[in-house]
């Protein structure tokens, strides 16, 4: 008996050892704390990604009248948002899923056709648990220093815009083509320092274009 015990603490200290070496793990547990302390109301819009998400913390600011649930994390591509699906989509009951990431697919040297088939995976998770509720995929954005990386990112949007537009109750909205100057320069005042995260005025942009897609209770 006391070596059954001894065999199932050491596979229980593996997995958790295991779990905790695994990337953005620290991000999903704070996640589940915050949803012990105070879990979120259902048929809220839910905001899935990357940092581009996490750094928008006064989200529910910009769209009055609406409950935004904000579960991304910095720094995460698709395999990451997709590996913890069943902790950032699942549990919460929202009436539309909103998703901003791939961006950061490119700097780890995946094609634009591996970005659109992880997409396309990540949509079908969703669908997978909401098979009825509203998924809306926001556009790969040009940031300034990855500039070398435009090219994949166009052709992955314009690919991710024509495979939702084959599917029911999924949106693409296009916040890309906003980011530049009529002269075809991006916009460097809607960044900050880093040339890679967006400012206050870049979220308004954002803000602006998204609300006609958010759906109302």
């Amino acid at each position: 008996m006391k070596k059954l015990a001894l065999i199932l603490f050491l596979l229980t200290a593996f997995v958790i050892s295991k779990g905790q070496n695994t990337p953005f793990y620290k991000d999903i547990q704070y996640f589940k704390k915050q949803d012990s302390i105070d879990f979120p109301p259902k048929k809220a819009i839910l905001f899935i990604g990357s940092s581009t998400f996490t750094k928008w913390k006064d989200v529910n600011t910009y769209f009055p009248g609406h409950t935004i649930i904000n579960r991304g994390f910095g720094g995460s591509s698709l395999p990451d948002v997709i590996r913890y699906v069943e902790d950032i989509v699942y549990p919460y009951h929202p009436r539309q899923v909103v998703i901003y990431c791939g961006e950061n697919d490119f700097t780890g040297g995946a094609s634009a056709e591996a970005v659109v088939e992880r997409v396309g995976q990540l949509l079908k998770l969703i669908r997978k648990k909401y098979p009825r509720i509203q998924v809306t995929y926001i556009s790969i954005k040009p940031s300034p220093s990855r500039e070398k990386y435009w090219t994949l990112m166009r052709e992955a949007n314009a690919r991710i815009a024509m495979m939702i537009s084959k599917m029911k109750r999924t949106s693409y909205i296009n916040t890309y083509d906003a980011m530049f100057n009529a002269d075809g320069n991006i916009r460097s005042d809607i960044f900050l320092s880093d040339n890679l995260h967006m400012n206050a005025k870049g979220y308004a942009i954002w803000a602006k274009i998204m609300q006609p897609y958010l759906i109302n209770r």
